[in-house]
């Protein structure tokens, strides 16, 4: 009573969804190849479009968007069939889970809970995610047996950077972590060193081991000062991308082949085209 109505037009599109994606997995006249997968075969291709999603909102192409939304959307709708096929659970019982759980993690919008500040509303989402966390450990009997962590609930699936940040921010809330960001910078010109004594011992295995070190040292810096890691290379990824395609199309404007430059060449285009950035 809340809630304004889902329009007519918006649940028979998502039912016709339903209905074709019941259909093509039906063993004697669907589609072979969605007959065929299994959660674990088309796991990839939900992580795939969901960086696809990503793609079109960082493009800002909205025709796009819809697209992609879509081929998310059908993942959803591709796996709650599959469970519904093992009797485990259906698409209205993702719906309502989801529905349920936005009711219960926002008691200020839908119950009579006052929160006096955005940080306060902060600590009571993590507590009431927390308190869910405790209930489906609980719930789960395959992990009946485990030791309760403070890490729970942090997706394997996840970027490394991201799980990186994530990993660090629950062990924070426990109480282990740096006071300051000043001392994860001595932690870092630590674990350059560390990285630099394996390169010494030619010990591929522990060059391996001490990057990964490395990399988990920076990410806590992002995350202690408030940077988002993935966005941040993310970002640093786009910009790389953008300088060497200049550097390319200078080069060739120069009448050479970027491949072709030796590499104090390059360098001096590299140059020229972060000057012409600022």
């Amino acid at each position: 009573m809340f809630m304004k109505k889902v329009s007519r037009k918006s649940s028979e599109s998502f039912e016709r969804l339903v209905e074709i994606m019941s259909r093509l997995r039906d063993p004697e006249t669907g589609c072979p190849w969605d007959v065929e997968q299994d959660f674990e075969s088309i796991s990839s291709y939900t992580l795939e479009e969901a960086y696809e999603v990503v793609d079109a909102i960082k493009r800002n192409d909205m025709s796009a968007l819809r697209d992609e939304l879509g081929d998310l959307l059908l993942q959803v709708v591709f796996h709650s069939q599959m469970a519904s096929e093992n009797n485990a659970f259906d698409i209205n019982d993702v719906a309502n889970g989801i529905c349920d759980k936005m009711i219960r993690r926002h008691p200020h919008v839908f119950a009579e809970e006052k929160y006096a500040s955005a940080e306060e509303q902060t600590e009571a989402w993590e507590k009431i995610k927390e308190n869910e966390r405790s209930i489906e450990k609980t719930k789960n009997l395959r992990r009946a047996n485990e030791e309760s962590s403070a890490l729970d609930g942090v997706a394997i699936a996840l970027p490394s950077l991201a799980r990186a940040e994530k990993l660090a921010k629950r062990a924070a809330r426990v109480g282990f972590d740096w006071p300051n960001a000043e001392l994860i910078f001595e932690k870092i010109d630590e674990e350059i060193s560390e990285v630099r004594e394996a390169i010494g011992s030619n010990d591929l295995k522990e060059i391996d081991n001490e990057i990964g070190d490395l990399l988990f040292a920076v990410a806590n810096l992002a995350r202690k000062l408030s940077v988002d890691p993935e966005a941040a290379l993310r970002r640093a990824n786009d910009k790389f991308e953008g300088r060497f395609r200049s550097m390319e199309k200078l080069a060739k404007e120069q009448n050479g082949e970027f491949s072709e430059l030796d590499l104090n060449a390059q360098e001096k285009l590299w140059q020229e085209v972060k000057s012409r950035e600022q």
